[in-house]
């Protein structure tokens, strides 16, 4: 964990924390934080496809390799 740290109090029903914790083998905090990042690289996922057909992108390949 890097960073400065948050402490914070959230209600979760007690089926989806076991269950994401036996996903994770993890306890209760790190799966949490795992949920959390997961939900950033979805969103970053989605920025990118978002940019699908919208740059154009040129490349030479024979230059690239030699």
């Amino acid at each position: 964990m890097a960073g400065q740290i948050r402490k914070i109090t959230v209600n979760v029903p007690t089926d989806v924390l076991d269950s994401a914790t036996r996903a994770t083998g993890k306890g209760v905090t790190l799966t949490v934080i795992e949920g959390l990042r997961e939900l950033e690289r979805m969103a970053r996922r989605s920025a990118l496809r978002s940019l699908r057909g919208k740059v154009r992108f040129d490349l030479d390949l024979t230059r690239t390799r030699s």
